[in-house]
């Protein structure tokens, strides 16, 4: 396609000839020196060279391990070298994002602190001019609670292992929300353990595993107080929800606060595969306090006896049995906690994305 030109383009491009002329004709003058003036070149050629120290922009952002940015990052510039003359700190913005500029060249170490998480450090050297953007800094969440910075509380150092644990999902998709990677993971408080809880009982997932539960019980006719047919199911899959979110908010939200008992399972993932198996099978009775120390799963056993006694209220009449079921209920559910310990000690890790590193491994 031909190349138009348009009214304004040729006043410029007219301007602009003109112009050229102007300043050839002038430079093909003789000029007289005036006395006492010094005349220099700043151009680049045949003049003075570029300074070697022209200043330059370091840049770039801080994520977690799951790829979100973190807002509100300590970011420390300083020279390697030993220059105390180049010493700044910024934020990271809403974006993750920082940028020091007018950086003299030279080496530097850029420092990066965050509540709840480890120290990362990046170092390099900046060229003359250069605009350098940093790869994308993630941080690791902290495994020592002593590593953080002093005056950051242990709530928020909880606030943020909650943000990495509820982006745990085995194969991308089913939550796997109450296990804690992190060995010496700062301790829940009540209105985290609720949090965690309504999560949990919320989550599209755990409408698909009751509503299978509920499809799997109607073939086999099981609570045959239910009918068949669109309402037997309904009523399968109202109970079955009931008693998960029964099991979920007494045994893991309520008693825990009440007694102070964490209600997440702890991965091991050292030692002899016998010390790994006994030690998954005890967590089903057995859990780590508030106060880091282990004691008895009071919140597990006396949950899962509560939910089994709620459960009287909506079976069937000939499906209840008063204690019997209440007990069958409870012994069910521990039995299904250690299971489940079991499947995450050998198996859910590695079928789990989002996980951060588990320090137990090399």
């Amino acid at each position: 396609m031909a190349f138009q030109f348009k009214p304004g383009l040729i006043m410029v491009f007219a301007s602009v000839t003109l112009g050229c002329a102007s300043v050839c004709s002038g430079q093909a003058q003789k000029q007289t020196p005036v006395p006492g003036l010094e005349l220099r070149s700043t151009g680049f050629g045949g003049g003075q060279l570029p300074d070697p120290q022209l200043s330059g922009t370091i840049s770039g952002t801080v994520v977690d391990q799951s790829g979100a940015v973190i807002a509100g990052a300590r970011v420390r510039l300083t020279r390697t070298d030993g220059d105390p003359s180049l010493n700044q700190e910024v934020l990271s913005g809403d974006d993750g994002q920082f940028s020091f500029s007018n950086i003299a060249p030279g080496p530097f170490l850029v420092i990066i602190r965050s509540a709840g998480f480890a120290t990362q450090t990046y170092s390099a050297t900046l060229g003359p001019g250069e605009f350098r953007i940093v790869p994308q800094i993630a941080l690791v969440v902290a495994t020592n609670i002593t590593e953080m910075q002093v005056g950051v509380s242990q709530t928020e150092v909880a606030e943020e292992q909650i943000k990495v644990e509820e982006k745990q999902r085995v194969l991308g998709v089913l939550p796997n929300f109450y296990v804690s990677y992190i060995p010496n993971a700062a301790p829940l408080n009540a209105k985290q353990k609720f949090k965690l809880a309504w999560k949990t009982i919320v989550d599209p997932f755990t409408f698909v595993i009751v509503g299978g539960t509920a499809g799997v019980e109607q073939a086999q006719d099981h609570f045959r107080g239910y009918g068949q047919g669109a309402q037997g199911y309904a009523e399968r899959f109202g109970a079955g929800y009931a008693d998960t979110v029964a099991g979920t908010f007494i045994g893991a939200a309520i008693l825990p606060s009440l007694l102070k008992q964490d209600p997440r399972y702890f991965y091991k993932g050292s030692g002899s595969t016998s010390s790994r198996f006994l030690y998954a099978i005890a967590n089903s009775v057995i859990c780590k306090g508030d106060n880091r120390h282990w004691q008895v799963n009071y919140s597990n056993i006396l949950g899962n006896l509560a939910a089994g006694g709620v459960s009287n209220l909506y079976y069937p009449d000939q499906d209840r049995n008063g204690a019997e079921l209440t007990f069958e209920n409870a012994a069910i559910g521990i039995g299904a906690t250690a299971v489940a310990n079991l499947f995450q000690e050998f198996l859910i890790r590695k079928l789990t994305r989002k996980v951060p590193n588990d320090p137990a491994k090399p």
